[in-house]
């Protein structure tokens, strides 16, 4: 089996798609990071909804949206990359700019963008892989892949930041963070179609020397619907524990959630170099032990007296930090190393659509396990995780070739 042995940056940015798609996905970023965390803010204070209308219109774009992955699974088989991207981009714009088109207190025009926004940001993880895929090879392109996962999230956290700056002043503030974020995606969106990568099906097709449909790969996307549970963990679950439950300092919450980005930003391709030397199957099964474990962690922290349970939760945050990083440099790996050439984006969109359930229902689960206290959270998400990852570890790959 091919390993990664080394970090070479140059060669890096070019398995990511170059130099001008590397600008593109930070830009992207940048403008994602400006708006997505104060989305709900927008809704509630710019167009004065209320928060239940505000949740329920968030929800509905982000559940309705996963409609579109079948429609992008296949135009990616028929040999689209860039044009892909900059379609998820585009399309974002189009949201930016019914946002800013919203009357105050018009929740359906809400709703729309929150389609829109949400349409681009389900599509863009699949299109991105894709062109990844298409442009590195072996465990090159699982490199790339978390090169790309790196510089997105740093991206996320910049413009988070500056959103943050910029939040006194108030309405007119955040209207004017919406109109800069959708020129970050028409930007992004020009800049990743100027690369004009495309694949060509039919010598795909023939290089398989397979035709038939993509794997369906039941047990992995089952699985990771409950391993992406992990991602709302720094953003959901801990702070709504260390807040109602522990009664802590919400510098706590802001603290891990900021430790997380950057063990994200500064350990995601060193952690999947170094993880190449196993079989990226074996690699996502442990990524779910070790994220069992910190579930583990988090209940006993919980358990601690009120002076020492905050410190201990952000100790074992950096635990369940590390299973992250893991799972993500795997799973998507895996897939595209399962998936025959001809059918990637298909099985690529199936991956996407049993991540974006996952992330969907999450909030909704975790509040709900919350409400029952520490034991029915962490419990629950220890056994249901410790499962997934003993299903991973014993399925086998029939029917597919693994590459590289």
């Amino acid at each position: 089996m091919a390993t990664t042995t080394k970090i070479r940056p140059r060669a890096l940015i070019h398995a990511s798609g170059g130099p001008r798609y590397a600008v593109a996905l930070a830009v992207d970023a940048l403008g994602t990071g400006m708006l997505r965390p104060f989305l709900l803010l927008y809704g509630l204070t710019v167009l004065r909804l209320s928060a239940p209308a505000t949740g329920i219109a968030m929800t509905l774009g982000v559940v309705v949206s996963l409609a579109c992955m079948p429609a992008v699974g296949r135009w990616l088989d028929r040999g689209a990359r860039s044009t892909v991207v900059a379609a998820s981009m585009l399309v974002r714009v189009l949201g930016v700019v019914l946002l800013l088109a919203t009357p105050a207190g018009n929740v359906w025009l809400f709703a729309t963008a929150a389609l829109f926004l949400g349409i681009g940001n389900q599509a863009w993880p699949a299109a991105h892989a894709a062109l990844v895929a298409t442009v590195a090879h072996g465990r090159e392109r699982d490199a790339a892949l978390a090169g790309g996962r790196a510089l997105r999230n740093a991206g996320l956290g910049v413009g988070a930041l500056l959103a943050t700056a910029c939040l006194a002043g108030g309405t007119t503030a955040l209207q004017a963070l919406a109109a800069v974020t959708g020129l970050a995606y028409l930007a992004a969106a020009a800049l990743a179609w100027s690369v004009h990568l495309h694949a060509h099906p039919a010598a795909i097709a023939a290089e398989d020397g397979a035709d038939g449909p993509a794997p369906r790969m039941r047990v992995l996307l089952a699985a990771n619907v409950i391993y992406v549970f992990c991602l709302n963990v720094p953003e959901i679950a801990l702070p709504l524990v260390l807040v109602t439950q522990l009664h802590a300092s919400p510098v706590w919450s802001a603290a891990i959630f900021v430790a997380n980005t950057v063990l994200v930003v500064t350990l995601q391709v060193p952690v999947t170099v170094l993880m190449s030397r196993f079989s990226r199957r074996a690699v996502l099964a442990l990524a779910g032990v070790i994220l069992t474990a910190s579930y583990v962690g988090f209940l006993a922290a919980t358990s601690l007296g009120h002076g020492w349970s905050a410190p201990a939760v952000a100790m074992v945050s950096v635990v369940c930090a590390i299973g992250e990083i893991i799972y993500a440099g795997s799973a998507t790996a895996l897939v595209t190393a399962l998936a025959p050439a001809h059918v990637l984006g298909r099985a690529l969109a199936r991956f996407q659509l049993s991540t974006g359930f996952g992330l969907a229902v999450s909030p909704a689960v975790i509040t709900s396990l919350a409400s029952h206290g520490s034991t029915a959270l962490w419990g629950s998400l220890a056994g249901a995780t410790l499962l997934s990852a003993s299903a991973v570890a014993t399925e086998k790959d029939q029917g597919t070739r693994l590459k590289g």
